[in-house]
C-alpha cells in the first residue's frame, strides 16, 4: 500500500488516529476498576489479591517490553495503519477472553496476549510524529494524551457502574469497542508513512534490548531515558495499587474507583488538550519537565498521607503540571530522531515503559500486601505512594543534572544508532 500524499491525506490523519486512540482507551478504562475484583473472585484474601494482581501486571509488562519495538519496527517497514489494526484486533480478543475466564490461570494466560498487542500506543505516537513538524511534536504528543484522558473520563466511570452489576460485563463492552475501533480503522484511517520514508525491517533493531541501547545512545537524549524511566516507574506503582489501595483505605467499590479515574482522565484531557500549548510557550519542554516532576513528587506523598477519600480528588486536581511531563519528554526525544526511525524510537520508549510496568508491581504489590493488615487509618498504609514519591524525586534530580550538562545546547536530529555498533 502506498502512503498518502502529504498535501491531501495528512491534514485529516491526526483526528483520525486520535479517535482510534480514544476508542482504544475507552476499552482499557472500562476494565481498570473491575480487574482487581475479578482477580479477587479467584483468590479471596486481600493480600493474595494484591500479590496475584501484581503478577498479572508483571506478565503484561514483560510482553509489552518484548513486543513494543517489534510493532514499531514493523510499522516503520509496512506502515502504521496495518500494525495498528493488528494490535487493536488482538486487544479485542484479550478483552473477550478475560470476560470468559473460568480460572486465574486462564486470566494470566490471556494477559500474555493483551501485553503483546497493547503496544499500539507507540505506533500511534509514531503516526502523529509522521504528520507533524518537529517543533510541534510536544503539543502533538499532548493530543494523544488528551485523547487518552477523554477515554479515561468515560471508560472507568462506565466500567465502575457496569462492574457494580456484573464484574465481567465491562470486559464484554470493551471487546465490542475494540471491534468498532477495528472497523473504524479499516474504513476511515489513512496511512501516514509514505513508501519513500519506510525503513527496512531488522530483527536486530526490533530486539527490545537493542532498541533501548539505541535510545540511550542518542545524542542529547541519553540522560532523559533515566528521567523517563524513573517517572514512569513511579506512575506505574500508583496505577498498579490505586484500586486495591483505595478499597482498603477508604472502602471504595468499583463505582467509587471508576469516578476517581474519571477525575484523572478529566484533568489529563484539560492539561494535555487545552493547556499544554500555553504551558509549552511559557515554560518550554524543559521547564514543564522540571516543574511537573516536582509537582508529581509532592502529589505521591500526599496520596499516601491522605486520610479521607476527598483528599485524593484534591491532590489530583492540584497536580496539573504533573500531567504534562509525559508529552514534553516524548517531544524532546522525538525531535532528536530521524524521521524514518520514529516508529522504532516510540517503540523503544514503550518498551522502557513496559520494563517499568514489570518492576512496578514487584515493588508496589509487596508493599501493599505488607501494610494490608494494618488499620486503614495508619499512615504506613501509604507505603506504595511514599516509594513512588522517592522515585519521582530521583527523576527530578536526574532531569536537573541532564539539563545542566546541556545548557544552551539544542540536540541535532540524528538517525537512531545501530544497536550492534560498539
Amino acid at each position: 500500500m502506498s502512503g498518502p500524499s502529504p498535501s491531501t491525506s495528512r491534514p485529516a490523519a491526526v483526528p483520525f488516529v486520535l479517535v482510534c486512540v480514544l476508542l482504544d482507551v475507552l476499552g482499557f478504562g472500562l476494565v481498570i476498576p473491575v480487574l482487581p475484583s475479578l482477580v479477587g473472585d479467584f483468590v479471596g484474601a486481600r493480600d493474595a489479591e494484591a500479590y496475584w494482581y501484581g503478577v498479572m501486571s508483571a506478565i503484561y509488562g514483560v510482553m509489552q517490553f518484548a513486543c513494543a519495538p517489534l510493532l514499531g519496527a514493523l510499522s516503520d517497514r509496512f506502515g502504521r495503519r496495518p500494525v495498528l489494526l493488528l494490535a487493536i484486533t488482538g486487544l479485542g480478543f484479550d478483552f473477550l477472553l478475560m470476560a470468559l475466564a473460568p480460572s486465574l490461570w486462564w486470566l494470566l494466560a490471556v494477559r500474555v496476549v493483551g501485553g503483546a498487542t497493547a503496544s499500539n500506543f507507540s505506533v500511534a505516537s509514531a503516526y502523529i510524529a509522521d504528520v507533524t513538524a518537529p517543533e510541534a511534536r510536544g503539543k502533538a504528543m499532548g493530543m494523544i494524551g488528551a485523547a487518552f484522558g477523554v477515554g479515561f473520563i468515560i471508560g472507568p466511570v462506565v466500567g465502575g457502574l457496569l462492574g457494580a452489576e456484573n464484574v465481567r460485563l465491562p470486559f464484554y463492552v470493551a471487546a465490542v469497542l475494540a471491534a468498532i475501533n477495528v472497523a473504524y480503522g479499516l474504513f476511515v484511517l489513512p496511512e501516514s508513512l509514505p513508501e519513500n520514508r519506510r525503513a527496512p525491517f531488522s530483527l536486530v533493531k526490533a530486539n527490545p534490548f537493542a532498541a533501548l541501547k539505541g535510545l540511550v545512545q542518542l545524542k542529547g537524549v541519553g540522560g532523559l531515558v533515566w528521567v523517563y524511566a524513573l517517572t514512569i516507574l513511579a506512575q506505574f506503582i500508583l496505577h498498579s495499587t490505586w484500586v486495591l489501595y483505595t478499597a482498603f483505605r477508604f472502602g471504595w467499590t468499583p463505582r467509587e474507583n471508576g469516578f476517581s479515574l474519571f477525575v484523572v482522565g478529566l484533568v489529563t484531557a484539560i492539561v494535555q488538550g487545552a493547556l499544554l500549548g500555553a504551558l509549552l510557550k511559557r515554560l518550554g519542554e524543559r521547564g514543564i519537565v522540571l516543574a511537573g516532576l516536582a509537582s508529581g513528587a509532592l502529589a505521591f506523598l500526599f496520596y499516601g498521607l491522605a486520610t479521607q477519600g476527598w483528599m485524593m480528588y484534591a491532590v489530583i486536581a492540584a497536580n496539573l503540571l504533573g500531567f504534562a511531563v509525559g508529552p514534553a519528554l516524548q517531544g524532546l526525544v522525538s525531535r532528536s530522531v530521524d524521521e524514518r526511525a520514529q516508529g522504532i524510537t516510540m517503540g523503544a520508549l514503550n518498551s522502557l515503559s513496559s520494563v517499568m510496568l514489570v518492576i512496578a508491581p514487584l515493588i508496589g504489590a509487596p508493599l501493599l500486601a505488607a501494610v494490608s493488615r494494618l488499620p486503614p487509618d495508619d499512615w504506613r498504609v501509604g507505603a506504595p505512594f511514599y516509594a513512588a514519591a522517592v522515585l519521582q524525586t530521583a527523576s527530578l534530580l536526574a532531569a536537573v543534572l541532564h539539563f545542566r550538562s546541556r545548557r544552551g545546547e539544542v540536540a541535532p536530529r540524528v538517525p537512531l544508532p545501530d544497536a550492534t555498533s560498539p
